[in-house]
């Protein structure tokens, strides 16, 4: 039998609670659930607001307050100095009107016109003792104001007759200025003629009012009802009042309950229409040191994209240690952002032309800065976009030929041999110097140990990948760096604008932690570069427009993903971070390879249809999969030792190779059937391959 439960707090609230009688047909007395004696949790929260004004606690915030009312003061001072002789001549041309504006406006009030209507009235309703009172009243404000006019002439008679003997220059200086100030007066008030310096378009100050109605808008049933009913009858309500933040203004409040910042972030176009700015000013998110309906409401005064964004602090200056953050960027409220990228693999994605190398640019300039490190930059667009890398790369490519493949191949095949080398002297180290089996700090500053960091970024990533005669073996030895690589000192950062399952492979998509997605167009897309479910969530790089270059969503530094814009490094600027890098690197005793003029060396590579041919036995006419991967690892362990069963049908698929459901005989003696594939097409593929080559 179950108990109905009825609050307890229903007596003290004046409603008594009857109980029902026990009968077979009854149901059950109701159960208080609410003891009133129940201790209170005994913990509070509370925030003390700042004593000085953010703005003046941050030196850069100060700066750019003092540098924006400098600026406009200047402007303006040089905008109406430039036309103040034309000023001159229009007031003088306006100064018989300003006079007789004068004359009108000094008769009206020295004779009292603007009481006539009164005593008019009063003679219409014959009011006698009303119209004398108001007659003494003119009589004695007309013989105060002729006193004044005529005192003020004689005066100013007086001192102009006084002036013109003693001063005559300051005469014509008192007379300048009595006619523009005639001519001030003589100006149509819809046609001044001085107007202002710069047309402001007026933002509205954010209030809760404003907060309130755009959250109505979004068409959220349960924020709607808690609006109309007043917010506090389902939990909705402001935390703290409304302020400034940054360039903008931000206002905390919590949520209708079941509500979550995530439901009003997937609306946040229809939001930015009930506040009446536009999409790129409006940035709702949770609070992660609050509760789940908690929404922090940031307004900005322009959008992210124009508005003037810091410059990046290692411009000019500085080093980077690659085992600490580094700024690379800021947030809607242009604050610092800053990304580690070690221990880390990186994937980057976007539409073309949103400034998806630039920020690969911007990643592989700071590992440059950081002089124990070794670049790897390869460039497949082939427009030279990672060229000012070049006097710091250990290994450097740019172009889609078959030939700049086999340069990288080599490349990464040094880099396979490198990542092995390592494994075995991590794992060859004391727990004492090396506990977590990783590269530490003071690891890679030992440097005859060689674990020093090194990073390796594609740009275009799925053009080695898509290669019919290199990109099996391009994709077994990425996916080796991007799931080993981090623990090791490899960094692997790859740039795609097509993030499929072909350009960007699962074991590498699937492993890579650090994800920065530009403008893309689809939820699919969004979900292959920030994970699956990102969309889902509200996070979604669909919503950035055409001119948001360079704004990315960053998923995988910290808890939850951030909207960033990346520092915009162009061309020259990098030249000179570069050029400061290299000194860095000849003090520290660390050019190599690319630098110095040294390619990488060749070595045995994959050939995968001769090698498959091979492991064919002569009394074998098909072979399953996994043996196929099995005999390779074992014949070719520096190639194919990480190979699986599920590596060889993709490796073949390029050549027209495909496999089938086929028998072999088990270890016992008898047969089953499983997927392989057929020495025929193996053959097939081979003729087919040398054909196609002797005709090039």
């Amino acid at each position: 039998m179950t108990d109905t439960l009825v609050p307890a707090n229903a007596e003290a609230a004046g409603t008594p609670v009857q109980p029902v009688p026990e009968t077979p047909d009854a149901p059950p007395a109701p159960v208080p659930v609410d003891n009133p004696k129940l201790p209170d949790p005994g913990v509070t929260s509370e925030k003390r607001r700042p004593i000085i004004a953010p703005w003046l606690r941050s030196r850069r915030d100060l700066v750019a307050t003092v540098e924006r009312s400098a600026g406009h003061a200047w402007y303006a001072t040089a905008y109406h100095g430039l036309r103040a002789p034309w000023y001159a001549v229009q007031l003088g041309l306006m100064a018989p009107r300003g006079t007789a504006r004068l004359v009108a406006g000094t008769h009206r009030w020295v004779w009292d016109r603007e009481a006539a209507p009164l005593r008019d009235f009063a003679v219409r309703s014959e009011d006698v003792e009303e119209y004398m009172r108001l007659a003494r009243l003119r009589a004695g404000r007309v013989r105060l104001r002729g006193l004044v006019t005529v005192v003020a002439c004689v005066f100013g008679l007086g001192f102009a007759l006084w002036l013109y003997v003693m001063a005559p220059a300051f005469l014509y200086v008192f007379a300048a200025g009595g006619v523009l100030t005639l001519g001030y007066f003589g100006q149509q008030p819809d046609a001044p003629v001085i107007g202002p310096a710069v047309m402001r378009t007026e933002l509205q100050k954010l209030t809760g009012t404003i907060v309130l109605r755009a959250l109505d808008s979004i068409g959220n049933a349960k924020i709607s009802a808690a609006v109309k009913k007043g917010g506090d009858m389902n939990g909705m309500r402001f935390t703290s009042e409304i302020t400034r933040d940054g360039p903008g203004y931000r206002a905390d409040l919590d949520l209708p309950y079941g509500v979550t910042p995530d439901d009003v972030m997937e609306e946040r176009q229809a939001l930015a229409s009930g506040l009446r700015r536009k999409v790129g000013c409006v940035w709702p998110s949770g609070d992660p040191e609050e509760h789940e309906g908690r929404l922090v409401l940031w307004v900005g005064d322009k959008p992210m994209n124009e508005t003037t964004k810091p410059p990046w602090p290692l411009l000019r200056e500085g080093e980077v240690d690659l085992f600490k953050p580094v700024v690379f960027g800021n947030d809607q409220r242009m604050r610092d952002i800053a990304v580690c990228l070690m221990f880390v693999s990186v994937v980057i994605g976007s539409v073309p032309r949103m400034g998806k190398t630039f920020l690969l640019r911007l990643l592989l300039l700071i590992a440059s800065l950081d002089p124990r490190s070794w670049i790897l930059g390869f460039d497949f667009k082939g427009t030279g976009d990672l060229g000012p890398l070049e006097p710091v790369c250990h290994r450097y490519r740019a172009g889609e030929e078959d030939e700049d493949l086999l340069y990288v191949l080599h490349a990464m095949r040094e880099l396979k041999e490198e990542l092995r080398r390592r494994a075995k002297v991590i794992r060859n180290l004391p727990k004492s110097r090396c506990p977590e089996s990783k590269v530490t700090p003071a690891l890679a500053s030992d440097r005859s140990l060689g674990l020093h960091p090194i990073v390796v970024g594609f740009d275009e990533c799925q053009v080695p990948f898509e290669h019919e005669k290199y990109g099996a073996e391009l994709e077994s030895i990425c996916t080796d760096i991007a799931k080993r690589g981090p623990a090791l000192g490899i960094i692997g950062i790859f740039a795609t604008q097509r993030p499929d399952a072909k350009s960007l492979p699962p074991g590498i998509s699937a492993n890579a932690i650090l994800r920065f997605c530009l403008k893309v167009v689809g939820h699919t897309v969004n979900d292959m570069v920030l994970g699956t479910g990102a969309y889902k969530a509200g996070i979604r790089a669909t919503m950035f427009s055409r001119s948001d270059r360079g704004i990315c969503w960053m998923a995988g530094e910290g808890d939850d993903p951030l909207i960033v814009a990346s520092a915009f490094v162009d061309g020259p600027a990098a030249e000179q971070v570069v050029a400061r890098a290299r000194q860095l690197r000849e003090e520290y005793g660390n050019v190599t390879g690319h630098a110095i003029g040294e390619g990488p060396s060749a070595s045995r590579g994959m050939d995968v249809l001769g090698d498959v041919a091979k492991v064919f036995r002569a009394d074998e006419e098909q072979l399953w999969c996994e043996r196929i991967a099995a005999r390779l690892a074992e014949s070719w362990p520096d190639v194919y030792g990480e190979w699986t069963t599920a590596s060889v049908a993709p490796a073949l698929k390029p050549w027209g190779v495909a496999t089938a459901d086929v028998w072999a005989s088990t270890e016992d003696g008898k047969g089953t059937t499983k997927r392989g594939i057929k020495r025929a097409d193996v053959a097939a593929a081979i003729t087919r391959r040398n054909a196609d080559r002797l005709a090039a």
